[in-house]
């Protein structure tokens, strides 16, 4: 039923942008033929009119359309006819093509000012971060640099800490012996060594057998800074350029303590260089102990990213107890989530979020559902807020078949002066349009994926 309604929902988005095309368009004179609920693939499963537009509900409710004369090839109506879309002023036709990612904004608002009015607050994107308890994890170092319970965690690093799942974000990265150096560790470490053997001249060949090779202390690596991006999850963690191999990690392991080593001759002093240049990041935590901020010492995690603290946080919520804040606060809760769709949209052009770790309509259906059985109505409605917003954005970006991608055709238009070819723009749209039906497969197949692994 949690699933249904979830479904029930998602819907409603999707008739809410449709809609928004259709009303504007109207309101604008515009003569509309088709409004069509579902996308235009397999069968019918309504037909019917209302005035002289056909309504359309197709079986795979997963978009929607409004179609004007131009759309249809039959339509004997000459070219130069007011009643065609394309013979519509530039900026009518723009508001047309705005209006479904305005309707989106305009139901997410709703929805939250809904919520808002209802529970009297709103969730934001920020906790406070405390410690429970410390009980250090085997290889990790934190009871030496003070840490203690009841400590807010403010900072990591410089990063600001304002969820609980942040701090083990940064020990799985800063991780003891994680395979990869950087380019400035690697040339520190081979130029010391180098300084202290320096009978060895050519230190990408093996040094011969039997020789005795002074060692270096191994110095921490350096100091990393995660971006607010990554630490939310949208933003994929690089590792150092230099990865080492099988022989070299071989030689890290046996190195730990150890201030000489005698060459077996397969090792050149750069692999030596490698091997003893991976070895630990430092976390710098700034915490608040009462009324009191302090900057501790250096805290390590082990070699499985744990550092042995448990967390626990206090969540911080956006206060919608009066008219103004109901407001004020849906208008922020709003602007959160439209800017960790931008985030999320900016890292998934760059490559920074794989296209497997996408998610589409199968898994907001699955995870919707999840969150009304456990938490209530309230909090469906505020995701399907969120994908509201999620919806208008997408919508926007400059892609033919899309509202930005007409958009972007009449703002072509109007540079050259004259209208694009139409048999050429059709083109475009139909195949980027086949490209988003290929996107849509694939995000099934990963949400599919997902749920029979348990991921979601």
């Amino acid at each position: 039923m949690n699933i249904i309604i979830m479904i029930l929902l998602i819907s409603f988005l999707i008739l809410v942008h449709e809609l928004g095309h259709l009303l504007t368009a109207k309101m604008l004179g515009f003569k509309v033929t088709r409004f069509g609920f579902g996308l235009p693939v397999g069968p019918i499963l309504y037909k019917g009119k209302i005035g002289d537009i056909e309504i359309l509900v197709h079986a795979l409710l997963l978009g929607g359309y409004v179609s004007f004369p131009d759309d249809d090839e039959d339509e004997n109506i000459p070219k130069d006819s007011p009643e065609l879309f394309q013979n519509q002023p530039a900026w009518k036709r723009a508001l047309v093509l705005v209006a479904g990612v305005a309707a989106n904004m305009i139901c997410a608002v709703a929805l939250i000012m809904l919520t808002g009015a209802i529970t009297h607050k709103l969730p934001s994107d920020k906790a406070i971060v405390f410690v429970k308890n410390v009980q250090e994890a085997k290889g990790a170092s934190v009871n030496a640099s003070g840490l203690k319970k009841g400590d807010i965690i403010l900072r990591i690093n410089n990063s600001n800490i304002i969820q609980s799942f942040q701090p083990g974000i940064y020990a799985k990265s800063c991780k003891k012996f994680d395979g990869y150096i950087s380019e400035k560790a690697y040339n520190t470490s081979l130029k010391e060594l180098q300084s202290k053997n320096p009978e060895i001249t050519d230190v990408f060949q093996p040094v011969a057998k039997g020789t005795v090779i002074k060692l270096i202390k191994p110095q921490d690596e350096d100091t990393i800074h995660l971006s607010a991006a990554a630490l939310m999850g949208i933003e994929k963690i690089k590792n150092d350029k230099i990865k080492l191999n099988k022989t070299q990690i071989a030689l890290r392991n046996f190195f730990e303590n150890k201030s000489e080593y005698t060459a077996d001759g397969h090792t050149s002093l750069s692999d030596i260089a490698k091997a003893l240049s991976d070895t630990q990041k430092p976390m710098f935590f700034t915490v608040k102990r009462g009324d009191k901020v302090i900057n501790l010492p250096a805290i390590y995690s082990n070699e499985e990213g744990l550092i042995g603290i448990e967390l626990d946080y206090t969540k911080i919520f956006i206060e919608t107890n009066s008219p103004l804040k109901i407001v004020t606060g849906s208008l922020q809760y709003t602007w959160i989530n439209t800017k960790y769709t931008l985030l999320g949209l900016e890292k998934l052009i760059t490559g920074q979020i794989p296209v497997k770790e996408l998610r589409g309509i199968v898994a907001a259906t699955k995870m919707g559902g999840d969150m009304i059985e456990q938490t209530g109505i309230l909090n469906g409605i505020l995701l399907t807020a969120i994908i509201s917003i999620n919806l208008a954005v997408m919508n926007l970006l400059p892609i033919p078949a899309l509202d930005g991608g007409h958009l972007m055709f009449l703002i072509i238009e109007k540079f050259k002066g004259k209208p694009l070819d139409e048999k050429v723009t059709a083109k475009i749209s139909n195949f980027f349009f086949l490209l988003l039906i290929i996107l849509m497969m694939v995000l099934i197949f990963n949400d599919i994926f997902a749920i029979i692994t348990k991921q979601i």
